[in-house]
């Protein structure tokens, strides 16, 4: 069994890759024409298909709209029943059809070619009534379906899918889409807080645990304690950051000497310690702190102190 179930998933992926790399051989002329019309539209992509390629479709605007263009998902059968009126004449039209052949497609491309709509079709079938009826054909690879009756969509919704991956990002790229522009379209969520969250936002959530070079040891500890950040900043008296003492260092004083009374900050601080500024992203100081194998960081606003934060501030926000 466990052996069958492990060649059945080997099988699956080996079909739907090979596809995709047949996708890729036959690339052409028609998929740049696609790409310049779509850049040239001057209203939105609608994107439509019936079961399956509905489905993909769907994926495929949330991608195109997620990376700068402009798009919306009609379903092939709402579209006969009254959500054909969504569409302007500067639209885009990008059908989804395995088959070309589909009942809801026959009723739906005339109507589009009507309203005088460019239509681009992904099917399979060069001969098929979407085909003959689209401006741009980008034919899917004549393969079979992974599915062992060869009946449910498989590779052929893996093929179109990746088709519209390739489309997305060509786009964005020939747009000159950044990084900038990705995180206002993501502003939740994992991706965003990557492209946007910075250690200054981290620490103005945290207390500011600090003291001076003449701080004693119980000083220090008091603060480092109260504070909750397992370190605290060692400043001048023009708030320019010194040095730090970590809960690491306390411990490391503490089996060096049994008297501690006549110690200070400056007798155990890091100097010069590893520091960001505060517009530097969250990601960036998960870097350092990674290579430097530190959990702490002060922060820098114009060369001054403005707080620390720690790496659980980071993890926290789901940024490893």
């Amino acid at each position: 069994m466990t052996e069958r179930i492990l060649k059945n998933a080997i099988h699956t992926l080996n079909v739907e890759s090979s596809a995709i790399l047949q996708l890729a051989e036959d690339l052409g002329d028609e998929f740049i024409l696609s790409v310049q019309h779509l850049l040239d539209c001057k209203g939105r992509i609608i994107v439509t298909g019936i079961g399956k390629s509905a489905l993909v479709a769907q994926k495929i605007v949330s991608t195109f709209n997620s990376t700068g263009a402009a798009s919306i998902f009609l379903h092939a059968a709402d579209a006969i029943h009254g959500d054909i009126g969504m569409l302007k004449s500067e639209d885009i039209a990008l059908c989804l059809s395995k088959s070309g052949e589909s009942p809801e497609i026959k009723i739906l491309v005339p109507l589009l070619k009507r309203q005088k709509n460019k239509l681009i079709a992904i099917t399979a079938q060069a001969d098929s009534f979407l085909a003959k009826a689209a401006d741009i054909v980008l034919l899917l690879p004549a393969t079979e379906e992974a599915c062992p009756f060869n009946l449910a969509p498989t590779t052929s919704t893996t093929a179109q899918l990746a088709l519209g991956d390739a489309l997305a990002v060509c786009l964005l790229q020939e747009r000159g889409f950044t990084k900038n522009d990705f995180a206002l379209n993501h502003p939740g969520g994992f991706i965003g807080k990557q492209l946007y969250l910075t250690v200054g936002e981290l620490a103005a959530g945290n207390e500011v645990p600090r003291a001076s070079e003449n701080s004693t040891i119980i000083e220090l500890i008091n603060e480092i304690s109260s504070k909750r950040l397992g370190a605290t900043a060692i400043l001048s008296t023009q708030e320019k950051l010194l040095g730090i003492v970590t809960d690491g260092d306390i411990r490391r004083m503490l089996n060096k000497h049994s008297d501690f009374q006549n110690l200070t900050a400056a007798d155990i601080m890091t100097h010069t310690p590893k520091a960001v500024e505060a517009e530097v992203l969250a990601i960036n100081a998960r870097a350092i702190m990674q290579e430097y194998s530190i959990t702490q960081l002060p922060v820098l606003k114009a060369g001054l102190y403005m707080g620390m934060i720690h790496l659980h501030d980071i993890l926290r926000e789901g940024i490893a």
